[in-house]
């Protein structure tokens, strides 16, 4: 009789009452977008400030070219900090869980900006000013290096069958979205502030506000559960005592030629933005609100792209659709020159044509990133990953543009670009096609 009332309990669903609760795919692609695009606000709220504002507060001894290296120079130590972010903060999260670890990065790369609002200027403290927003700027890479790979699992870890594409391009929107309401806010500051109290306090006002983004993150991370892959980790006893570890004794290969499957989405967004911000500004002398109209244009395209990603993968094969891209990223690299000229059209153009390729490769790179790693290690191992290409990619990506623009004219610029996209070819057929 017992037997069969178990029957009659399982057919009717009652043996899994105490199963843990799934995650609604809403509530799922909800929690990993708000997280990176709060991260990502954060990220290019000081991408922006490095343009406008840095170079006259924090390094205000040095002529126009020369701050503006040094602002970009304090910009790509985070892109340091990452990595060593991506070690600590996938550590606990191949061992802990995805869900407590992206609250404590969400939470450190929020006090880290909040900071960042609240510093003293070279004006009033002298070289502290710069070492301290440095140290800021460091816990903001920490933060990000923990943040992205967990958003990452916690889409594609909870994706049915066949989805994982279009799932894990989700965690991918919050660069593009990130990245229009950290130069929207700039621009309504500009529209309606005076300069001088702009330099004066106006500037700290996007990073203080980060604080009630933090809140609302916070609240989204808390109230979703465990990923299901997690999960049977746990049951099945999987978990390794230092999962950094075993992923270099066991898939060094696949960090290796990961890092440069991502290099080149780094280095076009980064010429993109970034370097193409100050360009618009210090070169081109475009106002700066004009040249943030731009950014913003180029955020629509770039967030339109990447859903556009997900689908073709889903129907092509993400491999396949990650080649073509690269390959256009090659191509497009030889209409630098052609298009950065003193022409709001042309430059309209090349921000509209690169961010529309960086949402193609940009909306994959997370899935194909996760996937050559088994459960146990794939925090830290697509964390690491994604935070070396960014050194390689990013770091000194608008450095490196505006002293080769400088010193040898804008074609070199684009064979920066070009360079990249063929090293990244390079490493997508080498990787093969399952491990991406």
């Amino acid at each position: 009789m017992r037997n069969k009332m178990s029957d009659i309990s399982s057919a009717n669903g009652f043996a899994d009452a105490k199963a843990p609760a799934r995650n609604s795919a809403g509530k799922v692609l909800l929690a990993s977008l708000i997280g990176t695009t709060i991260e990502f606000f954060d990220f290019y709220v000081y991408a922006t400030a490095a343009v406008l504002v840095f170079p006259t507060l924090f390094f205000p001894n040095e002529d126009g070219m020369t701050a503006l290296l040094a602002s970009f120079a304090t910009f790509s130590i985070a892109f340091f900090a990452r990595p060593l972010g991506a070690v600590v903060f996938g550590h606990f999260g191949d061992r802990i869980g995805r869900k407590a670890t992206l609250v404590a990065a969400l939470l450190t790369m929020g006090v880290s900006t909040v900071v960042i609002g609240l510093l003293p200027t070279y004006a009033q403290i002298g070289v502290a000013a710069p070492l301290l927003l440095a140290l800021c700027r460091f816990g903001q890479g920490f933060g990000l290096g923990g943040e992205w790979g967990g958003a990452v699992l916690m889409a594609t870890e909870n994706a049915p069958e066949g989805k994982k594409n279009w799932y894990g391009m989700f965690p991918q929107l919050g660069a593009p979205v990130g990245l229009f309401l950290s130069s929207g806010l700039f621009w309504l500051l500009l529209q309606f502030m005076p300069k001088e109290q702009l330099l004066g306090w106006g500037w700290r006002i996007p990073f203080v506000a980060s604080i009630a983004l933090v809140v609302i993150g916070m609240w989204v991370r808390l109230s979703i559960t465990e990923t299901p892959a997690f999960q049977e980790a746990i049951e099945k006893d999987e978990r390794v005592a230092v999962p950094v570890f075993e992923l270099f004794a066991n898939h060094k290969l696949s960090i290796f030629l990961g890092t440069f499957v991502a290099m080149v989405t780094f280095v076009l967004f980064y010429i993109g933005t970034a370097y193409l911000l100050s360009y618009n500004v210090k070169v081109l002398e475009i106002p700066f609100t004009d040249a943030l109209v731009m950014q913003l244009w180029g955020a629509i395209i770039f967030g339109l792209a990447i859903p556009v990603a997900g689908l073709a993968a889903e129907r092509f094969g993400r491999r396949e659709v990650l080649i073509v891209t690269t390959i256009l990223i090659a191509a497009f690299s030889f209409l630098v020159p052609v298009l950065m000229v003193a022409n709001e059209g042309a430059i309209l153009l090349f921000v509209t044509l690169s961010m529309m390729l960086m949402g193609l490769t940009y909306g994959l790179i997370g899935t194909a990133l996760a996937a050559p790693f088994p459960t146990r290690v794939r925090y830290s191992g697509s964390s690491i990953t994604f935070n070396f290409a960014g050194i390689v990619g990013a770091s000194l990506a608008p450095y490196a543009a505006t002293w080769l623009q400088a010193n040898y004219g804008l074609a070199y610029v684009g064979y920066y670009m070009g360079a990249a996209a063929l090293i990244t070819l390079a490493c997508i057929f080498a990787i093969g096609r399952e491990k991406i």
